[in-house]
This record gives structure tokens, C-alpha cells and sequence, in this order.
């Protein structure tokens, strides 16, 4: 493409990051008359949407009647408005996600992104004022990655611990499915083992799954519909710096393979470049304390560019003590920790801190498990397991102990990775919690599980709660005794799935200064601006949700302002 005197290459949109929400920029920019650009500073597209479940959190979403259910954009509200305050989020941005989100999902579909519902996941807080107890979260359809050819290979890989077996794709359904052993389990492990080995001419080719879900189909799709529709993304490009001039966003600069780079953005720059989980000096800064890189679950590749970036035109920020946790684990030989999702609403469990006092509903909401962490100086815990939950239920950097039992695991992890001993006094000694204190809360939780109720924190109570649990057990699918040795402990660190906090966007998505003013040609989404969603987290999808909502609102905002320009030249 032919360029201005001094540019190197121009477009009407420049989207930084290739996450979902990157992508789904340029693609509706696109799809409104307007060239676009996708500029990724890795050698690998899809950011951490590609290792992520996929899901977006969408009210009142098509399938939500369709599958018999009800919803209002009222109900909705009221909910947001129940756990986000105004001075963490203007009720105006609320409202522009609340508004624009199904219809985003409603054009992606016309674009060939698919999204379907999932009927039982509860919102985190389905007993709050307009809280549901599922249909509002989506997930990606399945995609056939034979369609991306050489482009696949390209694509983050998914996370092991997504992955049946760490390399058979099952979707979220599946994996509610298989996690919680519900009726039929047995046989969709053995189909989906079935599928994946038979598919010969597949296997010939790589080890990946060709059946793509979760975040993978998310970026899949996405980056089939750019390249169908000719979008350029361009890898191993990093962006330098804003070009501002006369008070606009005109362009930025970049690094690619070595060379300075030069790009107009005729109508806008859209960053989407993630947060800065991977970058301590800013962590240190601005995070409570202690706080890690080694800790988070997102693959190491944001350090807070498109951040920096927007502070140097004085760009204002928010909510940047806040992150997107998630208890995480070691898994040595991996370059980042495992988050714990499911295995903490299992029965046979419990999480203690040093005291060996439990301190929270293992259950709750991940972002609140690691916000009562901190509270509680907990930092970091112990989840505590006997033998009964090795042998049947996931643990995070391993499989259930009937699949996976302690002989297949590395010899070096034992005592290091995990811990076990034969008596719950032993385990203590092996991981300097007080032996008094586990004793007692054990002996606690074992009474709960008895009479089926968590007096002391309500593992259990709610629907959220219950979604990975183990239907089998009674009273209470939550709660299981701590009874039958050996016991087993692993360490939990206070991690994140990525940051929430960043630069501070008004309802267009467009950049606000620090007096709130609007830095013009400038638009952020996802993790590169500050959460929607404040400090909490409403349902599942509740990142990537704002993400592409946001993203849709920038590309349609850019494009009616090019449209009015016209129109004014005219």
C-alpha cells in the first residue's frame, strides 16, 4: 500500500495485538469500508486469548431464549450495578457493554465468528439481584484448524492442562462433563480419545489437536476471517511509540525483524496489547504485595506496552491495583503457573494458611479466592487433600491419581512440587503449617461434610459453587471428609489470569487523558484498559466479553467519524 511522504505504510486502522480482541477490531473495521492492520510483537498470533477457555460473558445473548431461558438488559443491570460502583466504573460504560454486546456477537456471526451458549454455567454470583444461573456465558464453536494452513502453526498452542490427556481439545461442556463425572463421562472420554487418534492423516502432521475449542477456536476463527477477508497481521512487529500530532493520534512507530517502521493510521490506533503481568518493575508498583511474574498464569509476553505507551500522551489511568486472579501452581518445566479452576469445588479438600486454618470457600470466585488471600494473609496457602481426591479428581499440574498416580509423576517433584505424607501431623511438618490448626480444621471440614453445610465459609451454597463438583457425594456435592491417608498438599500462590488495570477509556472505547479529555484517534480494549467489570467478576467470559464488545464499539466509532469526515469534505 502506497504511502504519505515520511511513512512508511498507511491504513485506515492500526490494531496493536492480535488477541481476540485485537482481531475482532480490525476485522469490524474491515467489514465497515475501512483498511485495517494487525501488528504482533511475537512470533506466535492470538496473545492470551489462544490459551484462555474462550468464553465471552454475554446478557441477554440469542441463545439464551432459544435454550428456554429468560434475561433483560434491566436484570443485567441491576446486577453489575450490585457489585460495580460508579466511582470504579461510570454507569455510562456499563451500559454501552450491556447494549453492544449481544449485537457484537450477532455480527461476528454474519462475519463467520460463531459463538454458542452454555446453558449451565451460573454467573459467580447467581444469588445476587439479577444474578442467573447460567446461559449467559458463550464459548467459541469448534473450528477445523485445516482451514488456517501454514497460518496454524503460527497460533499460540493451547495450555496442557486445557487438554484432555494435555493434547485432546475438549470444550467447555466436555470439560464440565468430565471434571465433575457426571452420567456419560467414561464414554465422552473414550470418543474424544477415539477422535483424536483416528484422525491419521492429521496426526501425520502435528500433535496438535485439528479440532479446535475454547480460546483456539476463538483466535482460530478470527484469523480465518482476516485472512478471507485480506487483513494483513503482521508478527514479530513491536510497536515503539504513538505518533501524535496536533493533538491526534496519526500513527505509531515500530520494530520489525530489526527495522524502524513508520505507520499512518488515517482514522486510529486500537491497542490491544494486553496488560502488564509480565513486567515485575510495574507489578511492584502498582500491585499489593508480594506479588510475582512467576505467579501468573499468562504466557510471558505483556509487559504493559500499549500502558506506557498512552501515559506518555498523557493518557490517565485506572484500577491498576487490580488483576484478574487466580490461585495458581508450579509445574516445574513450565514458564508459567497453572491456575486452579475446578479442583477447589471438589469434595475430599480444603485450603489452610500457615495457622492451618482454613480461610475461605475454596469454591468462591477465583478473583475472590485471591483477593481473601491477601486479606487474610495467606500468602501464600496450602490446598490439602487426602487419598480419596487424589485418586479421582484432577489437581492441577496433575491428573486424577487412577490416570496419572504418584509412580508416573517425577521423582524430584515429590516433597518439592506436591507433598505427602501418612498422617495429617507429618504433612504439616513437610510444609511448616501448624499441625494443631490442620488437625482441627480437618476435623471441622469432616463434620460439615457429615451434615452437608459449611458453617463456617458455605462451600457449596450456591450454584457457581457446585458447577465443579462431584454429583456423586451427599449431602453436600462440595464437601467430602479429609479422612483416608496418604494426605497430599500443594502450594497455591495468589496468580492472575492477567491485569485489570490500564488506560482509561470513556463508553466509545476511545482514550481519556488524566483531566478527561479525549486523546482523538486513540481507542483501547481488553487488558490494555481498565476492566469494565471494576474489581470484580461477574461470570465466566467477563474478560473477553468487554474485550470484543469494546473492540466492535472502537471499529464502529472509528468508522462513523470517517464517515462524518467524508462527509464534511464533501
Amino acid at each position: 500500500m502506497s504511502a504519505a511522504p515520511g511513512w512508511d505504510q498507511e491504513f485506515d486502522v492500526i490494531v496493536v495485538g492480535s488477541g481476540g480482541g485485537g482481531m475482532t477490531a480490525a476485522l469490524c473495521a474491515q467489514a465497515q469500508g475501512l483498511s485495517a492492520l494487525v501488528i504482533e510483537k511475537d512470533a506466535l498470533y492470538g496473545g492470551t486469548s489462544a490459551v484462555s477457555g474462550g468464553g465471552i460473558w454475554i446478557p441477554c445473548n440469542d441463545d439464551i431464549a432459544a435454550s428456554g431461558g429468560s434475561d433483560s438488559y434491566e436484570e443485567a443491570l441491576t446486577y453489575l450495578k450490585g457489585l460495580i460502583s460508579e466511582e470504579e466504573v461510570p454507569r455510562a460504560r456499563l451500559e454501552a457493554y450491556l447494549k453492544n454486546a449481544p449485537e457484537m456477537v450477532r455480527y461476528l456471526k454474519r462475519l463467520g465468528v460463531h459463538f454458542r451458549g452454555v446453558k449451565l454455567y451460573p454467573d459467580y454470583y447467581p444469588d445476587r439481584p439479577g444474578g442467573k444461573e447460567g446461559r449467559r456465558s458463550m464459548e467459541p464453536a469448534d473450528f477445523d484448524a485445516r482451514l488456517l494452513g501454514d497460518a496454524f502453526q503460527h497460533q499460540r498452542a493451547a495450555y496442557a492442562s486445557t487438554l484432555l490427556m494435555g493434547r485432546i481439545s475438549m470444550d467447555q461442556v466436555e470439560a464440565h462433563k468430565l471434571f465433575s463425572r457426571s452420567p456419560g463421562w467414561i464414554k465422552l472420554t473414550l470418543k474424544l480419545m477415539l477422535g483424536y487418534w483416528l484422525d491419521f492423516s492429521w496426526r501425520r502432521k502435528s500433535a496438535r489437536d485439528r479440532r479446535l475449542v475454547l480460546g483456539q477456536a476463538m483466535v482460530g476463527q478470527l484469523r480465518y476471517a482476516l485472512a478471507q477477508r485480506g487483513v494483513p497481521l503482521w508478527l514479530n512487529t513491536g510497536m515503539d511509540e504513538l505518533i501524535h500530532e496536533n493533538g491526534r493520534v496519526v500513527g505509531l512507530s515500530a520494530t520489525q525483524q530489526g527495522k524502524r517502521l513508520r505507520l499512518r493510521a488515517r482514522r486510529g490506533v486500537v491497542l490491544a496489547c494486553g496488560g502488564f503481568e509480565s513486567n515485575q518493575q510495574m507489578r511492584e508498583q502498582y500491585l499489593p504485595k508480594p506479588t510475582s511474574t512467576a505467579w501468573s498464569a499468562a504466557p510471558p509476553i505483556n509487559h504493559g506496552d500499549g500502558i506506557r505507551a498512552g501515559q506518555q500522551l498523557g493518557a490517565g489511568l485506572k484500577l491498576m491495583n487490580e488483576v484478574w486472579g487466580a490461585p495458581t501452581a508450579r509445574k516445574p518445566g513450565q514458564p508459567y503457573q497453572v491456575p486452579l479452576f475446578v479442583e477447589r469445588g471438589m469434595p475430599n479438600c480444603l485450603a489452610v494458611n500457615a495457622r492451618g486454618e482454613r480461610f475461605v470457600n475454596e469454591a468462591a470466585a477465583y478473583p475472590d479466592f485471591v483477593r481473601t488471600m491477601y486479606a487474610k494473609q495467606a500468602v501464600p496457602c496450602w490446598f490439602v487433600f487426602d487419598a480419596t481426591f487424589r485418586y479421582k479428581y484432577p489437581m492441577g499440574i496433575f491428573l486424577p491419581g487412577q490416570i496419572e498416580p504418584d509412580s508416573k509423576l517425577p521423582r524430584d517433584w515429590l516433597d518439592s512440587v506436591y507433598y505427602r505424607a501418612d498422617s495429617l501431623e507429618a504433612l504439616a511438618a513437610k510444609i511448616g503449617v501448624d499441625a494443631a490448626g490442620l488437625k482441627r480444621s480437618v476435623a471441622q471440614l469432616n463434620d460439615y461434610a457429615r451434615s452437608g453445610v459449611d458453617a463456617q465459609f458455605g462451600k457449596g451454597r450456591t450454584a457457581i459453587d457446585r458447577y465443579y463438583s462431584d454429583p456423586a457425594v451427599k449431602p453436600n456435592t462440595c464437601l467430602g471428609p479429609v479422612i483416608k491417608p496418604p494426605f497430599y498438599a500443594v502450594r497455591f500462590d495468589p496468580g492472575d489470569i492477567g491485569t485489570k488495570g490500564g488506560l482509561n477509556v470513556d463508553a466509545r472505547a476511545r482514550v481519556l487523558r488524566e483531566d478527561g479529555s479525549v486523546i482523538e484517534g486513540l481507542y483501547a480494549t481488553g487488558n490494555t484498559s481498565a476492566a469494565v467489570m471494576g474489581s470484580t467478576y461477574p461470570g465466566a467470559g467477563a474478560t473477553l466479553g468487554p474485550a470484543l464488545t469494546f473492540a466492535y464499539i472502537a471499529a464502529l466509532d472509528i468508522a462513523q467519524q470517517s464517515a462524518r469526515d467524508v462527509r464534511a469534505a464533501a
